[in-house]
């Protein structure tokens, strides 16, 4: 083998010790996730960022072994993180949702992994930062580029600092570039975001982003209606270089699964007759229109519309 040939190889197995030694992964790994084991902890990961995971769709993700897999979840049912039930797709298959106690197991062990990426990237002068996600996006897109390999696929996530704001600046100017709306629209989502922030109940609202490749592409949410037992879908967005990936579908679905399973009975949404994709997608979700009236607002003349999704008792 040849001295050019080898370089590579040198060059990612010094990568691979450096990298293991600064995260200290070994040892800390294991502090980072107790009482869970690092797989573990990547497959309660999985199930809370998939919008309808099941477990073959966790066996091909993750390469684990069948009977590994299937003895891991038994654990986590015995635990009460998860429940599994027939899926819909196909009922031979078994569907994964996590419980209330999952959800809040999965949100702190996220919360640890945030935390200590934090802390490494705190001793990065900011000027390096860009440069240092560069390069691993670099890397990442490089290694990814091969024959047969799967493109990226987009995973949902709870929002991490500055991501609400985010919301509100891709809104602004998403729907200014696309249908003409004013600064009004700014204000309105800006008033929904900074009444979440500031006082929402984590267990019956809750918001997603969409991430794709390293970046986020789109968003969602679902609050509280003034209706008693009624969930509230708002601020649906996929960036337009996003589209066709089935970010939407995904959106919408999590958000219909996470108010059925908290137990709301009912979900609404108000929107616009031009976002004719955006309507599409939510009849494919059982969304019936139950009415609709011409408004101008955000300095364009529109027809609003109100839409219903009966959700039923809570599984």
């Amino acid at each position: 083998m040849s001295h050019s040939s080898e370089t590579p190889i040198h060059e990612i197995r010094a990568f691979n010790r450096f990298y293991t030694n600064l995260i200290g992964a070994l040892d800390y790994s294991r502090q980072l996730y107790v009482p869970y084991t690092l797989t573990e902890s990547r497959v309660l990961y999985e199930i809370a960022h998939s919008s309808r995971p099941d477990a073959a769709d966790l066996r091909a993700e993750l390469t684990l072994d069948a009977g590994y897999l299937s003895r891991l979840l038994g654990k986590f049912e015995k635990a009460g993180l998860i429940e599994r039930s027939p899926s819909e797709r196909d009922p031979r298959r078994q569907r994964i949702t996590l419980t209330q106690r999952g959800r809040e197991t999965a949100g702190l062990l996220d919360e640890r992994s945030n935390e200590a990426m934090g802390n490494l990237l705190s001793t990065v002068p900011a000027r390096e930062r860009p440069r240092l996600a560069d390069a691993l996006r670099t890397v990442r897109e490089i290694l990814a580029d091969r024959e047969g390999k799967e493109p990226p696929r987009p995973f949902l996530r709870e929002p991490g600092a500055g991501d609400l704001g985010w919301i509100v600046q891709r809104n602004a100017a998403l729907y200014a570039a696309e249908y003409g709306f004013n600064t009004d629209y700014e204000g309105l989502v800006a008033r929904i975001i900074a009444d979440y922030a500031e006082d929402h109940d984590p267990h019956l609202e809750r918001t997603w982003i969409a991430e794709l490749d390293g970046r986020p592409v789109g968003c969602v949410m679902c609050v509280r209606d003034d209706a008693p037992g009624t969930a509230r879908l708002r601020l649906l967005l996929v960036e337009p270089d996003a589209r066709g990936h089935g970010i939407g579908d995904q959106l919408v679905g999590a958000c219909v699964e996470f108010a059925r399973g908290v137990g709301y009975r009912e979900m609404v949404l108000w929107t616009n007759d031009i976002l004719g994709a955006a309507r599409s997608l939510y009849q494919r979700h059982g969304f019936v229109l139950v009415d609709e009236k011409p408004h101008r607002s955000f300095g364009v003349d529109l027809v609003g519309q109100d839409w219903q999704l009966h959700l039923g008792s809570a599984t």
